[in-house]
């Protein structure tokens, strides 16, 4: 008999497309603990060619009711969001909602089948059929009972995986899913081939010990593990006498940022009565049961705190070390020669490891520029007069606990905020052009115009498309000017320069350039800023491409040393498609927004203002996270477009001024 559910075989897939043939088989796997199962096996066998022949999981669960069968497929099946795979927060138990983790076994095969046995008045037995081709149409047959035993067995047929494909990441990924349950659960097994899934090498240690607290008694063990496991994170288990769950929290030290992995499992008979949803003062809880306000209960989670910190000291203190090795290694803490330089060096060396021993979170999940801002930020505070006054820089990306204050105030003993407080300034009021430029482009109701406006407010601002550049020209200055200018900023000299060429008169809106004094380098970009109701096509990038035509005749602009940008900004593409075809042509370059490319030393960009903003918030992200700026207050009404150019010109985060002449 067919059923067909209400949402789309495509709409399933694309729920569950996260998922590869490791991961789908963990579902199998905890369809079948959430059965009650106590053993699940992994079967599966290949040819000469490395073809898998069969595959199938088996476990010995409860098996699966096929008379009330639609409780568990058609419900799912109303919606995208029923589809999604869930996990109970306080519980090991039912881990997939609704067990949909069934259907996701179309990464990996075209068919499945389940034959499953289950009590109702008796043993009784049935199969299941899907196909990968419509998910939302399961075959269900009732058979002749075979077994005197529960259980569910499903067959993989049509597979689309080799066998080493299978088994390339099948072992690891299933160890890093359930070693933690399998602690938790002792009387637990998962065979593959039938060998028990053997997952010591995640066991970085192992730690028993005893609790007592007026008379109750609880056993305690720690698991440390060697890595991240793949979506438990640090938790205490609670268990009865019997070793049954009763409930599960993250530890105070979960999601520290610091790679100390850890599972604390607490067996006691004082949860078999315990509420840990109300607490004594509640007046709810009932007579014969305990609840988290209790004295054992806090003595308990008080010494298991302790515990965690004190075991985790020599941890932060190893981890700390390679973290400022490796910083060493990739040239994020600066090289110092001298004498006074290198006690300085040990001095940063020495305030990084406190700091990761503090807090190791403001080190985590930075990228290598990140790292490198974020050390010189240190740095910075370490050359100043006080130092007392990081409390109010640390903490205000992360709450400090009275011990780690304690720690931090022995490393730092005085730091002057004089240029943190300008730093933070200059975040904050680059935050504010940002907001004031989205407005200019996007807020049709102000009237924005293109020179007087978003032209004037860039050219104020032009760090957006790179920092320590130098304005040149912006907006009235033709080409010889530029040129003049230009040499005079490079080289010092003051020239007549003439330019023979028909574009000669045309101006850039924006033209800058920066030196690098170590390599002697001159990087120079060039901005074609339109209007957001002009769609940019062929005519714009044409005028863009007159500029490049325009340098390129001059030897002043193409020395060996010098390199060109042109970027031209806009709102969007018109509809001939001419700038898609540009960007795809310049595909294999790996750029972005990439049009044309010239030895690599001349390079043309056509991007939207959409990009630009995404660009500024992906480059300050880093110290957004880590400052935690109350954005919002930073965002200014402003009545015209006029006012907020106004705004813009009377902040910190204002560029150089255009370079002129000598008189």
């Amino acid at each position: 008999m067919q059923k067909e559910a209400k949402i789309t075989s495509k709409g399933i897939k694309k729920v569950l497309n996260n998922y590869n043939p490791a991961s789908s088989l963990a579902e199998y796997i905890w369809n079948g603990f959430d059965a009650k199962a106590t053993k699940i096996e992994i079967n599966y066998d290949s040819n000469e060619l490395g073809r898998l022949n069969f595959l199938q999981v088996r476990d010995n669960g409860m098996g699966i009711d096929l008379e009330n069968l639609h409780y568990k497929f058609d419900n799912f099946y109303d919606s995208e969001k029923s589809v999604q795979v869930q996990s109970p927060k306080h519980s090991s138990i039912l881990h997939g909602k609704n067990g949909v983790g069934r259907l996701t076994f179309f990464t990996f095969a075209n068919f499945a089948k389940w034959t499953t046995f289950y009590e109702s008045k008796g043993i009784k037995s049935g199969t299941i059929s899907i196909s990968s081709e419509n998910l939302k149409i399961y075959d269900k047959n009732i058979l002749t009972a075979e077994s005197k035993f529960t259980g569910t067995t499903v067959y993989f047929t049509n597979l689309l995986i080799s066998l080493d494909a299978l088994e390339k990441d099948l072992t690891t990924y299933l160890k890093k899913e359930f070693c933690w349950f399998l602690e938790l659960n002792k009387e637990y097994s998962i065979l593959i081939n039938g060998i028990p899934l053997d997952y010591t090498d995640l066991v970085a240690d192992r730690d028993f010990f005893d609790l007592e607290k007026n008379g109750s008694f609880f056993k305690i063990k720690d698991v440390q593990w060697t890595e991240s496991l793949n979506k438990e994170h640090s938790k205490f288990y609670f268990q009865d006498s019997n070793g049954k769950e009763i409930y599960k929290n993250f530890t105070t030290l979960n999601k520290k940022g610091d790679y100390y992995y850890h599972s604390i499992y607490i067996e006691s008979d004082f949860f078999s009565h315990f509420d840990f949803t109300k607490n004594d003062e509640s007046n709810q809880v009932s007579l014969f049961s305990k609840a988290t306000s209790s004295t054992e209960y806090k003595y308990l989670i008080s010494k298991l705190n302790d515990y965690l910190k004190t075991k985790r000291k020599p941890y932060l203190r190893a981890n700390a070390e390679r973290l400022v090795l490796d910083y060493e290694i990739n040239g994020i803490i600066p090289t110092y020669n001298n004498t006074w330089e290198q006690i300085r060096s040990k001095e940063l060396k020495d305030t990084i490891i406190g700091l990761y021993e503090v807090q190791p979170k403001i080190f985590s999940n930075l990228n290598l520029e990140q790292k490198k801002i974020f050390v010189q930020f240190i740095d910075l505070l370490l050359d100043s007069n006080e130092r007392e006054n990081i409390f109010k820089i640390i903490e205000s990306v992360t709450q400090l606990e009275p011990e780690e204050r304690e720690d931090l105030s022995n490393i730092l003993h005085k730091t002057s905020l004089n240029r943190v407080i300008n730093t933070i300034k200059l975040i904050e009021d680059r935050y504010k052009t940002y907001y004031q430029l989205k407005e200019l482009v996007f807020n049709e109701e102000l009237g924005a115009k293109e020179v007087p406006h978003l032209q004037d407010l860039v050219e104020n601002h032009y760090w957006l498309f790179g920092e320590q550049y130098h304005l040149v020209t912006a907006a009235e200055p033709k080409f010889e000017e530029a040129l003049k200018r230009y040499i005079y900023k490079t080289t010092g000299e003051i020239t007549d320069t003439k330019i023979d060429h028909i574009d000669k008169n045309r101006e850039m809106d924006i033209f800058a350039c920066r030196q690098h004094k170590k390599d002697s380098k001159i990087e120079n970009i060039v901005l074609e800023l339109k209007h957001p109701k002009i769609q940019l096509g062929e005519k714009e990038y044409s005028q863009v491409m007159k500029y490049l035509g325009v340098i390129s005749s001059r030897q002043e602009f193409n020395a060996p040393n010098m390199s060109w940008k042109f970027y031209l900004i806009g709102n969007k593409f018109n509809s001939s498609k001419f700038i898609e075809r540009q960007i795809k042509t310049n595909k294999t370059h790996g750029e972005e927004s990439l049009v044309y490319n010239e030895d690599g030393r001349i390079k043309v960009y056509i991007k939207t203002w959409s990009e630009i903003f995404t660009e500024f918030e992906l480059s300050h992200n880093f110290l957004d996270e880590k400052l935690k700026l109350e954005r919002k207050k930073l965002y200014e009404l402003s009545k015209d477009a006029d006012e907020i150019v106004l705004k813009s010109k009377i902040n910190t985060a204002v560029s150089l001024e255009e370079i002129e002449l000598p008189q």
